[in-house]
């Protein structure tokens, strides 16, 4: 008797969108080889929602702990701090760096962009709220140099044709989402076109083709111009996404 699905752990990713010179670039950090999770793949910025992430969060939003995760994570990985005059009560260093600042986090700053869950059958599972905001003006990302060796601006279909050549990893959500945000051309067209779209949930199923292969069968409605795409660079073993912890 096989054995019941993991119960998805809550997860957040926040992709930090700017007007470069070319167009609209996201930002992305690229895993160490050696850290155990998303290994040496091109990532946005998230994880795991944690329980300081509820204090900071407005009470009457579904979605506010995971609001407040992107912006953690964001601030933790790469720098960026998305914030507004106001006061952050709660534990943690990052409701300590707001609180030490006058600031609270700008949960209102980000939209809702898609909503993932790791597949059934992955020993590990993350039910993942993707957020877009626009770059906060003055601020450079960083990277620690141990979990992440870089942080970058790039055009995603710069990041997805890197991939394609053998340059750069990406997994199977990273990917989707790059090919979604590279049909627009400005911060604007992105944000606006998320606005507008509803929230279909995402669950890939694992389809055999006829030549051995495994496709990823999707809802068409959610916006990925398809249901059925190829499973390369496809999540690792325990079924991880782009900043997912543990």
């Amino acid at each position: 008797m096989s054995a019941p699905p993991a119960t998805p752990r809550p997860a957040a990713t926040l992709l930090l969108l700017r007007d470069g010179p070319g167009g609209l670039e996201v930002l992305m950090v690229a895993r160490a080889r050696e850290v155990d999770f998303a290994s040496g793949a091109l990532v946005f910025p998230g994880g795991r929602v944690d329980p300081e992430d509820h204090a900071l969060a407005d009470p009457s939003d579904p979605l506010g702990a995971f609001r407040i995760a992107a912006l953690r994570e964001a601030w933790e990985e790469c720098g960026l701090l998305l914030a507004r005059p106001g006061r952050a009560a709660g534990e943690g260093a990052f409701a300590q760096h707001l609180a030490a600042r006058g600031l609270a986090p700008d949960a209102g700053a980000l939209v809702r962009f898609a909503h993932w869950i790791t597949p059934a059958h992955s020993p590990k599972r993350f039910d993942t709220h993707f957020f877009l905001a626009r770059a906060p003006e003055g601020q450079e990302p960083v990277h620690d140099g141990r979990e992440a060796t870089e942080a970058i601006f790039l055009p995603p279909a710069q990041a997805v044709a890197e991939a394609e050549a053998g340059l750069r990893t990406l997994v199977f959500a990273t990917r989707l989402n790059l090919l979604r945000l590279a049909r627009h051309g400005s911060v604007a067209e992105a944000m606006a076109e998320a606005e507008r779209n509803p929230i279909v949930t995402v669950c890939p199923e694992p389809i055999p083709d006829a030549e051995g292969n495994v496709m990823l069968r999707i809802p068409e409605a959610a916006g990925y111009g398809g249901s059925l795409f190829p499973a390369k660079d496809r999540p690792a073993m325990g079924g991880r996404w782009p900043g997912q912890k543990g």
